[in-house]
């Protein structure tokens, strides 16, 4: 369960890269009811998707040569020049900083083994988002990955995840992870780690984290998200103890999930 609670190795930040800034809000405000204010003149675009006056994610253009539009998930760590190294020893790549960010904190960015990117937040004035596991905002997080049993050791030696397998059927292991020294099969869980399909990738899918926002209906946010351009990628569907879940992915090209939790 996410909280803004933020301890080392747990999801604090979020933030979307996209070609058109304009549109992306636009899009998101339509299906999200999200607003978004702008960082000021210096942050060269960059600026909050806000809900109820309360910062929920963050989105900018895309800066990096070869970006592609993506969310980003960050994860809290207390000193991401050592995390970036940590990263480095354990098989990864530091694709940018680590660097300050005005007085709001130190960011660095990073490709996992099998080439999944994700971020790092070192809080400074910003301790990460304001709200968190409410309808409308980030709840979950997931990584679809080509190697989910490399994934673990990855992460785990750089955040010190704990781990539990969960057997879902068919063959399929879904591993929860939780900050160190917390019981993932608890209330504590922030991630789930899932090995892709080889159909999946054959299809040109490619390892990739994703962002769950918790919604009270999963499938009219499916209908408002494709009435607005965007595909979906796994239509609703019902996992037992878990709840209705789709998979999404923008007009510009960025996947998210949106699910609607089952009850208790």
């Amino acid at each position: 369960m996410l909280t803004t609670q933020y301890v080392p190795g747990a999801p604090n930040w979020l933030d979307l890269g996209a070609p058109d800034i304009d549109a992306a809000t636009a899009f998101y405000g339509a299906v999200f009811g999200w607003t978004f204010r702008s960082a000021g003149p210096d942050a060269g675009g960059y600026g909050f998707f806000q809900l109820d006056g309360k910062t929920v994610a963050g989105a900018g253009p895309l800066t990096e040569e070869g970006a592609r539009p993506a969310w980003t998930v960050h994860f809290h760590t207390p000193d991401v020049d050592a995390l970036s190294k940590s990263v480095e020893q354990a098989g990864g790549t530091v694709r940018f900083g680590p660097c300050d960010v005005f007085t709001a904190g130190r960011l660095a960015g990073f490709t996992d083994p099998a080439g999944a990117e994700f971020a790092a937040w070192q809080p400074g004035d910003t301790p990460g988002m304001e709200l968190v596991g409410a309808t409308h905002t980030l709840c979950w997080t997931e990584l679809h990955t080509t190697d989910a049993a490399a994934a673990k050791t990855f992460y785990r030696s750089v955040f010190s995840w704990e781990t539990v397998d969960k057997d879902m059927g068919g063959n399929m292991i879904y591993t929860i992870a939780s900050p160190a020294g917390t019981d993932p099969d608890g209330d504590a869980g922030h991630a789930g780690i899932v090995q892709m399909a080889p159909e999946n990738s054959a299809e040109g899918a490619t390892p990739e984290w994703h962002p769950y926002f918790a919604v009270e209906d999963c499938d009219a946010i499916v209908a408002a998200s494709t009435e607005r351009g965007a595909t979906a990628v796994f239509p609703p569907e019902d996992v037992e103890g878990v709840g209705r879940l789709a998979m999404v992915r923008d007009p510009f090209g960025a996947v998210y999930a949106v699910i609607t939790p089952s009850a208790g």
